[in-house]
């Protein structure tokens, strides 16, 4: 009995899933073809580089101060040996806070990407509901992403027409 209840379940589901319209997006050509992406793209990448630079100098110049300190230390007294210990270990902490600050979960790098990319996505996504509204489609779904489409028909990849829709036409 429960096989059977179970068989006219998926017999359901599958007849309502044939009714339902389905279409495929790639954001990464979408994205790639929109210049403000690029653009944006473009200028987080110089300031992360940037900041990488500076993170490294502070970095660099306490892997210097235990250099020395490893070549000095029979020579220093207890005071010393700690002052110098405690001005690495706080370059050492410095550099820490600085990557953090710049590049932690909620650091610069994470609020300037979403200053400069949220935009963008918004639109994109407005553009994707639009079109998907105009056409019936209940599901849209990004090939770009890991979600293990396997195939796709090109038939039902809306890309270009959302591209169309934001105005860079292909």
């Amino acid at each position: 009995m429960k096989k059977i209840l179970v068989m006219i379940a998926l017999l359901a589901s599958a007849v309502s899933m044939q009714a339902q319209k389905f279409a495929l997006i790639d954001m990464d050509y979408i994205f790639k073809n929109i210049p403000a992406y690029e653009r944006a793209n473009e200028q987080l990448t110089q300031v992360s580089k940037k900041w990488q630079a500076e993170v490294d100098a502070l970095t660099t110049e306490a892997q210097t101060m235990y250099k020395n300190y490893q070549n000095e230390v029979v020579f220093l007294s207890k005071e010393q040996k700690k002052a110098k210990q405690d001005a690495i270990m706080e370059k050492e902490k410095q550099a820490s806070d600085l990557k953090r600050k710049y590049f932690g979960p909620e650091g610069e790098l994470y609020k300037k990407r979403t200053a400069l990319m949220s935009p963008i996505q918004e639109e994109v996504y407005n553009a994707v509901k639009d079109v998907a509204d105009l056409r019936g489609y209940q599901l849209v779904l990004d090939r770009a992403s890991d979600a293990g489409i396997i195939f796709g028909s090109p038939k039902i990849d809306i890309s270009d027409e959302v591209l169309r829709k934001l105005g860079y036409a292909n």
